[in-house]
């Protein structure tokens, strides 16, 4: 817990600087106000989870779920997939990038598979996999990146895969061989960002983990691959205008279109939170394949919203989830008698990832339609609001019966600040996010907005 909270020490000055409008180029680090914006939601979010899983990871213990040696492992593995992470964020290479995000795979799925049963393993090898196939093609979009800059620069320059050189060329650069690379880009790392098709990982594997690591899951390593698409989309957009925009357009509504199903189907409480981490990414690759400085905005502020909500979500079903000793949500009931501050925190944090006023995800969905209405693209808007009633529609179907009924086992809330804590926190900046725009933050999403859509600041 105090590695987690010196980092996020360390970062916010930097963060706060670049939010200012200041660019840090050392050597191999980078910070602009984008990657400021993603690598603060990382150490806030790892601040939180290292906190919640101080006791969730301790109880995990005394039922003999895990020995002294995984506790260890568990919270070395955390920190170096938070270091992982971070240097995603923070990293002016390209090649570095990758490696970064070959990582943050590599070191999480142990974290994933940290039970030894069969499905948890399963969904561990699952996802190494996956994501490894993914990150291969995304590695082929980067050698055909690579290959037009090499014919603006020559074959010499050690700063040929740099996003400031290759922002500065992108108008020189080859756009038939960036066509071919964005596709690839967004599949492979649109596998690590949990984009359909290339998904199928990622229900699995958040199911299966510690659910403090399916919040981090969900919260802001699908943010790194999204980063990552996000900055070869600035550059598409000056070297091929509009090209980047129907991809992700696509891939976004076909992700709500299968993740809405499935909200629907599903029985399983952190199943069902992964397949509402599939929707969100895909309402947000709509925001950024829109493009205007309104939908852009929109798709920053849905970011962070996600971020905040998606972990109070896994945190309040974690509650529940180690005290009824079961995910499938028919199991569950009395919570309201048994469990009553769990039972107003899940409460809370269902109806915020809904998109329900006055919660910050209201606010990113709302300015991301807006966006797609102001560019004249009604029959989206319609479509994207027909999903999100319906997805409203199947989690109070599920998570509210829950509350409702008896039960015969002795669940009670778990007792410690520790668990207490992050979910009154993360209540707290979701309502406040949904209620206020401080002018502070509406500068700063401002500026990023501005980077996404025109280049550098």
């Amino acid at each position: 817990m105090l590695g987690s909270i010196v980092t996020l020490a360390l970062a916010v000055p930097l963060c706060y600087d670049a939010f200012r409008g200041n660019v840090t180029e050392y050597g191999l680090w980078y910070v602009d106000g984008l990657s400021a914006m993603f690598t603060i939601l990382v150490v806030t979010i790892g601040m939180m989870a290292s906190l919640y899983s101080h006791g969730y990871i301790r109880k995990d213990k005394e039922h003999g779920t895990l020995t002294a040696n995984d506790e260890r492992n568990y919270f070395a593995l955390f920190h170096i997939f938070v270091a992982v992470m971070l240097l995603t964020c923070l990293v002016s290479s390209v090649g570095i990038l990758w490696i970064a995000i070959e990582a943050t795979t590599l070191v999480s799925a142990f974290i994933v598979g940290i039970y030894k049963k069969e499905r948890s393993t399963e969904a561990a090898w699952k996802y190494l996999m996956i994501c490894t196939v993914g990150i291969t093609l995304a590695l082929v979009g980067i050698a055909l990146v690579y290959a037009s800059s090499v014919r603006v620069f020559g074959s010499g320059n050690p700063d040929t895969l740099d996003w400031p050189v290759l922002y500065a060329a992108a108008s020189s650069l080859d756009p038939a061989l960036l066509k071919v690379a964005f596709i690839f880009i967004i599949i492979g790392f649109g596998t690590k960002m949990g984009l359909v098709p290339m998904h199928t990982w990622l229900q699995d594997a958040h199911s299966q983990a510690p659910t403090p690591m399916s919040a981090m899951l969900s919260a802001v390593l699908l943010n790194c691959a999204l980063y990552s698409i996000i900055r070869f989309q600035m550059i598409m957009d000056i070297a091929v205008p509009g090209y980047s925009s129907g991809l992700m357009i696509g891939f976004g509504v076909l992700s709500m279109i299968l993740a809405t199903a499935f909200i629907i189907i599903s029985k399983n409480i952190k199943r069902m939170l992964a397949y509402s981490s599939i929707e969100h990414m895909g309402i947000i690759m709509i925001g950024f394949g829109i493009g205007t400085p309104l939908a852009v905005f929109g798709a920053l502020f849905h970011v962070i919203a996600h971020s905040l909500t998606k972990s109070f979500a896994f945190f309040s079903a974690g509650n529940v989830i180690q005290e009824y000793g079961t995910n499938d949500m028919e199991e569950i009931r009395g919570m309201r008698e048994k469990m009553p501050f769990t039972s107003f925190m899940l409460t809370a944090s269902s109806l915020a990832i809904i998109g329900l006023p006055p919660f910050a995800v209201f606010v990113g969905e709302l300015s991301i339609l807006s966006g797609a209405l102001h560019s004249g693209m009604y029959i989206l808007t319609a479509f994207m609001l027909l999903l999100i009633v319906m997805v409203f529609a199947g989690v109070i179907r599920r998570m509210f019966p829950m509350l409702s009924g008896n039960t015969d086992l002795n669940v009670k809330d778990p007792s410690g600040i520790a668990r207490a804590l992050p979910l009154v926190l993360l209540f707290g900046a979701t309502l406040f996010f949904g209620l206020f725009m401080p002018d502070s933050v509406k500068d700063a999403l401002e500026l990023i907005a501005s980077i996404v859509t025109g280049g550098l600041p």
